[in-house]
């Protein structure tokens, strides 16, 4: 009997967490389930998820960034279709398919003319490791500079140049030479950079994990002293970059021209894997030196024909949708409205980021009964707070979002690029509706430990 996708997706309908827990790991089923988090999506359009009931839910983590278009693109999955349907010869490895090339091409033109070269992989980390041993290979130094609370990837380099303990604690020694600097500290790069012998400084411009920005000043000074010290500048736009925050790359806020760029995520609009490296040509044939070394770098399934189809049509629909500068007046918008919210809650101390990578802020208030209901609140886990938003605005409103990292009391947004109007009147009045219950008294902290209790009593008993 043939494979028929439908019949098992109906077969073994609402397994998802029994087969999790059992065949991958038990942990994230756990903590989905002691959120109240544990619902089963049947499909996904736009801005939006569903789920087997039929419910509507506001998907602002957009898988983490990658669907910067929204689900369901239409064009995407219309050249998908056509893709397989002319059962193209894909990766003969022996040969120079066209697909890769026309990508390669598309995503140079949308650089500056510093970067020449593109490097496919199937992931942001990938792109990492990649500009890992190609800096390393270009300068003829092993060392690599990276920031704290820097999230760069998971794989063993990117781990390296991880700045979250969480991340990194049991995975023994990682790769040797990597070292810390304070994420916007002007002072601690050029210290390190004297010394000479750093490859490359890897950094994110605007930083993930917390929607961290350094100061506008500290980005033409950071390129002017690693030029001047000969370090290649590196910026992952793996999450910044594609639109993100009102510019295609972030770096161009700052009209810096870094000398490595990589991208993935929001690449092949969500449908495929797929991540890139862009260097200069002196860096890339530093690498590919010679007949000899034509493979020395490689990846099997990165030049595969579908992420290269889902890529092109992307950036077609990012061209023809407006879609970097929709971006940058719809994070406009945000802040414009969240910005009452600021002043109306002393919860919310900060709405910071750029275009659609938003951060919300929360600390402790200055009047003295919300400032004890925050130590109350923090004393039974560090940045806990953050999560007494998360959960309500999950449960009263169904709109998904994210902390934006371990112990820190900050909630990161990432719509779908395609946002209007309509999500962020929905969003603001949601949290204001969930502000407001934060800030009148206990009922809200009761609804969340009766959540958190309800999802313990559910996860004992599966």
């Amino acid at each position: 009997m043939p494979f028929e996708l439908s019949q098992v997706l109906e077969g073994r309908r609402g397994e998802n967490f029994r087969l999790h827990s059992r065949y991958e790991s038990p942990q994230l089923p756990r903590v989905l389930q002691t959120l109240g988090f544990d619902r089963f999506y049947d499909r996904g359009e736009g801005c939006y998820l569903y789920d087997s009931e039929g419910r509507r839910y506001l998907d602002f983590l957009s898988g983490f960034g990658v669907f910067a278009l929204g689900r369901g693109h239409p064009a995407i999955t219309k050249a998908l279709h056509e893709a397989l349907d002319a059962d193209l010869p894909n990766l003969v490895q022996m040969d120079c398919a066209l697909l890769p090339g026309l990508l390669a091409e598309a995503l140079v033109s949308l650089t500056h003319p510093g970067i020449e070269r593109v490097v496919f992989t199937n992931s942001g980390a990938e792109a990492i490791e990649s500009a890992i041993k190609f800096a390393r290979r270009a300068t003829g130094r092993d060392r690599i500079l990276y920031c704290d609370h820097a999230f760069h990837g998971l794989t063993t380099g990117a781990l390296s140049l991880n700045g979250g303990a969480e991340f990194r604690d049991g995975f023994g020694p990682l790769l040797p030479g990597c070292e810390e600097v304070r994420f916007g500290d002007i002072d601690a790069l050029a210290k390190r950079l004297r010394r000479g012998d750093v490859a490359a400084f890897v950094v994110e411009p605007i930083q993930g994990k917390g929607v961290n920005l350094a100061p506008d000043e500290y980005w033409p000074t950071a390129q002017e002293l690693c030029r001047r010290h000969k370090t290649l500048l590196v910026t992952d736009e793996v999450q910044t970059g594609m639109g993100r925050t009102g510019k295609f790359l972030c770096h161009e806020h700052w009209d810096l021209r870094p000398d490595i760029v990589t991208v993935s995520k929001a690449l092949s609009g969500g449908y495929v894997p797929v991540g890139a490296m862009m260097c200069s040509a002196k860096v890339s044939d530093s690498v590919f030196s010679s007949m000899d070394r034509a493979v020395v770098h490689s990846s099997t399934f990165a030049t595969n024909q579908l992420a290269m189809v889902a890529g092109l049509a992307t950036l077609q629909a990012f061209a023809e949708e407006d879609i970097v500068d929709r971006a940058r007046r719809t994070g406009e918008a945000f802040a414009k409205a969240l910005a009452p919210l600021a002043e109306r809650y002393e919860y919310l101390h900060e709405v910071r980021g750029k275009g659609l990578m938003i951060g919300l802020v929360f600390g402790e208030p200055t009047s003295r009964a919300l400032r004890l209901r925050w130590k109350a609140i923090e004393a039974m886990r560090t940045a806990l707070f953050s999560q007494l938003i998360v959960v309500p605005l999950f449960h009263r409103h169904r709109i998904l979002t994210q902390v934006a990292a371990d112990n820190m009391n900050v909630v990161k947004l990432l719509p779908p690029l395609v946002a209007g109007e309509e999500e962020v009147e929905y969003f603001v009045d949601a949290l204001d509706d969930v502000l407001s219950a934060v800030q009148k008294g206990s009922a809200l902290f009761f609804e969340f430990t009766k959540v958190l209790a309800k999802g313990s009593l559910h996860r004992s008993r599966s």
